[in-house]
């Protein structure tokens, strides 16, 4: 098929027209407004100061406004004041049980430290000197006759509390894995284990405070010294577990190799206790003894009343409290029994 081809276009089209409106638009033309000024005489309300975009497209925030605003600083003072009111309100309630300045000093230790007292409470045989080192106060330089004790950090021989305290947190939770490891876990078995350590530390703190009374020591220092000596014998605690629940392969701590165990530990911490205690219970009149470092002599009544306390405390009480602690049955119903049996009591 074929297409026609198309007409070419006349040499002279007529002109178009365009129309033209014959009555005249009485409506305004509508123009967009003018761009809003920038108000700089007062920003308050803003706190981008009226500069958005700019020359760098960046804006810079007026804080310094808001916080030199006189309600803003009115409102600072008086938080401030209420903090510090209710901190001094809490230093002095704590402040009447335990001096929190006291407590600090006892926790100022180091890694070295913490090794090398690990090792004196395990193996205390040969160590000398046992005595602890003092330094004349640098708030007096004038006057020789203030000492003060160094931190343990700085002597070996400083009693502290963070070996105890982690001691205390470690057997609690070593006493439930191995419990776990025999196939004996119950959900009574850790908090009959820190029940059962708590009351052993609550006791002897309170055996303690009234030895202190019986023996006519005020100081509050030494009671400090007596409460953080009390807590090294976790440690042997926790090497009798260990050691005994390896030779026993899982049956406690009963049996030869843990009673074996057991009594080096206890005599280890026996000695460990009596020599460093001597010199806290029974300070002696040598020349070695700076005046007023408050280790003062004590009369020879009173010196053996110390000496028997001292030896009570370090193999009679120290046993007991040493033989409850460690003590591990490895029979899992045995424990369920126990454990079942408390739990009567309890809810009865």
């Amino acid at each position: 098929m074929q297409r026609g081809s198309y007409a070419p276009p006349p040499a002279h089209s007529p002109p178009l027209h365009h129309p033209v409106p014959q009555h005249v638009s009485t409506v305004p033309m509508m123009r967009s407004p003018p761009p809003p000024q920038s108000q700089s005489t007062s920003n308050y309300g803003s706190p981008y100061n009226g500069q958005v975009g700019g020359g760098g497209g960046t804006f810079a925030p007026a804080f310094g406004g808001f916080i030199n605003d006189p309600t803003a600083q009115m409102g600072y003072q008086v938080g401030k004041t209420a903090l510090n009111a209710g901190q001094e309100y809490m230093e002095q309630n704590i402040n009447r049980y335990v001096s929190i300045s006291a407590l600090k000093h006892y926790f100022n230790v180091s890694t070295p430290y913490v090794l090398r007292k690990l090792l004196l409470v395990l193996f205390p045989w040969r160590h000398k000197p046992w005595s602890r080192e003092q330094r004349p106060s640098h708030s007096t330089p004038a006057d020789a006759s203030n000492y003060y004790f160094l931190p343990p950090r700085d002597d070996i021989n400083s009693p502290d509390m963070y070996i105890p305290v982690m001691a205390f947190v470690t057997y609690i939770l070593l006493s439930t894995l191995l419990a776990g490891l025999r196939g004996a876990f119950h959900p009574e078995v850790m908090g009959l284990t820190a029940t059962t350590a708590f009351v052993v530390v609550l006791l002897e703190i309170l055996g303690l405070k009234f030895g202190t009374y019986v023996l006519s020591i005020s100081n509050d220092s030494q009671l400090l010294d007596l409460v953080a000596y009390s807590g090294y014998k976790f440690v042997g605690v926790i090497v009798t577990l260990v050691i005994s629940e390896i030779l026993n392969r899982g049956q406690g701590t009963g049996g030869w190799a843990g009673w074996t165990v057991f009594g080096y530990t206890f005599m280890a911490n026996a000695f460990f206790l009596l020599r460093s205690l001597k010199y806290v219970l029974l300070p002696d009149s040598s020349n070695s003894t700076p005046a007023g470092s408050g280790m003062h002599t004590v009369a020879r009544s009173q010196r053996n009343r110390r000496t028997q306390f001292l030896f009570i405390y370090s193999y009679v009480v120290q046993f007991v409290f040493m033989w409850i602690l460690s003590r591990q049955d490895g029979s899992p119903a045995q424990i369920k029994t126990a454990a079942g049996a408390a739990k009567g009591v309890v809810g009865g």
